[in-house]
């Protein structure tokens, strides 16, 4: 595997320090840490592709949840696109031009999940991927249960953990999230390189998803995504 591109240290700790100013201390699943990841997970994935303008996809790393919501929020949707209007003056600050700041604001508009806008540059279709890729195994079981815990949801539906004779509804129980969402992910993948790393990460969901079942006393449905 290639060796891992690194930023500038000092572009990175600017970045780090703007973010650090403006997002909500106490939403653990979209602080420093999950952009230090996300970013990390950009690097990577941009070693191996290939035609990504470093400089863009960083910021772009760091940025992309400037806004984030709270996933009950009726205008959880807009957030990367507040998150993109919030980034352009970070961005003129630190010396970006204006056609890297317009790329930049795409990469950070499109790599909502929920936004549902098609990323159309290298930078924006791997800032998704690596975004992405944090929803996924370990750090992504984590924090499916830290979002859920923070909004008072229980992991699951006493009467029918895994959704057997009711439609999903991950907006009342945590689990549900999962096939809703999460284990779609890796299909979705734009890089060859999102899509490994995505698939070792699925791998990891179903062990538990497995596990979970096992310690509940039921049957994991196999259509859970196909991993059970």
């Amino acid at each position: 595997m290639p060796v891992v591109q690194l930023v500038n240290p000092d572009l990175r700790a600017n970045l780090q320090a703007a973010l650090s100013a403006h997002i909500d201390s106490t939403d653990t699943s979209h602080d420093l840490a999950h952009a230090n990841r996300v970013c990390s997970n950009a690097q990577l994935i941009a070693s191996n592709e290939g035609g990504a303008d470093l400089r863009v996809l960083i910021a772009a790393a760091y940025l992309h949840d400037l806004v984030s919501l709270p996933k009950d929020h009726p205008d959880r949707s807009k957030s990367s696109a507040y998150s993109a209007n919030a980034a352009a003056p970070i961005l003129r600050d630190l010396g970006y031009t204006s056609a890297e700041i317009a790329s930049v604001r795409h990469a950070i508009t499109a790599h909502s999940f929920s936004a549902n806008i098609p990323p159309k540059t290298p930078e924006a279709k791997i800032l998704q991927d690596a975004d992405r890729l944090d929803a996924l195994g370990a750090i992504g079981i984590a924090r499916t249960f830290a979002v859920s815990g923070a909004l008072g949801r229980p992991l699951y539906d006493v009467a029918d953990p895994f959704a057997q004779t009711r439609a999903l509804d991950d907006a009342r129980y945590s689990i549900d999230h999962w096939p809703k969402k999460l284990l779609c992910l890796p299909a979705m993948m734009n890089t060859n390189t999102g899509k490994s790393l995505a698939a070792e990460r699925l791998s990891l969901m179903g062990d538990f998803l497995k596990q979970l079942a096992t310690e509940l006393g039921i049957t994991l449905p196999k259509e859970w995504g196909g991993i059970a």
